[in-house]
């Protein structure tokens, strides 16, 4: 399944257009595609000069999780995960890619004016779903939840309809002190499960409904 991003009588194949980038580091799989895809929809952030870069942050309990998604992108990326200290106590874990042609395509596409945005339409993956879940989804005893509070109200809306869609999974939007946030609604919950199973690493499985 190919991701697109439709901009007004324009659709745009994002596994297209980064294949045919002329990028001496060589183009991202669709496996990768879809992962990079995933991070962005969650915690995943970009920095753009010339070209842009991907930074992946998380706690250091999360370091598992934080060193596949290193396998996944490695070729990309020239120093592995490292540890360090922030403000407070929390200890991060994290790393960043070369700022490369085929993350500047998707920098496009997810940033504007260095804020991260939802495209207007955009085709998800099982993996994408996936990789979103495990990067910045919760959950509370049976309640599953997709943290989307960074993006505006409109933009979960957005999410919310390609969820129905898409996967024919249907959700809401649940408040969480002042935001709001993604949650599955019951009846969906054991189907958004089915769906994402199959690409849920060992690490993370504790996240798991089944």
């Amino acid at each position: 399944m190919k991701s697109l991003v439709d901009r007004g009588h324009q659709t745009i194949h994002t596994e297209r257009m980064v294949r045919s980038t002329d990028n001496t580091e060589g183009s991202l799989t669709k496996e990768q595609q879809q992962i990079l895809v995933g991070v962005l929809l969650g915690d995943g952030a970009m920095r753009k000069k010339t070209h842009a870069l991907l930074e992946i942050n998380h706690s250091f309990k999360q370091r598992e999780y934080v060193d596949w998604l290193y396998e996944q992108l490695k070729e990309f990326v020239d120093t592995p995960p490292k540890m360090r200290k922030t403000n407070g106590n929390r200890i991060a874990y994290r790393f960043t890619t070369k700022s490369l042609p085929v993350f500047t395509q998707y920098y496009d596409l997810f940033f504007k004016n260095s804020h991260k945005i939802i495209p207007d339409v955009f085709q998800l993956s099982p993996r994408s779903l996936a990789v979103w879940y495990m990067d910045d989804g919760s959950r509370c005893d049976t309640d599953i939840y997709l943290n989307s509070q960074q993006f505006s109200q409109e933009e979960q809306e957005k999410l919310v309809t390609m969820l129905q869609t898409q996967f024919g999974i249907v959700a809401t939007l649940n408040k969480d002190k002042q935001y709001k946030r993604i949650r599955i609604k019951k009846e969906s919950v054991s189907h958004f499960m089915r769906i994402i199973t199959p690409y849920i690493v060992p690490t993370m499985k504790y996240k798991l409904l089944l």
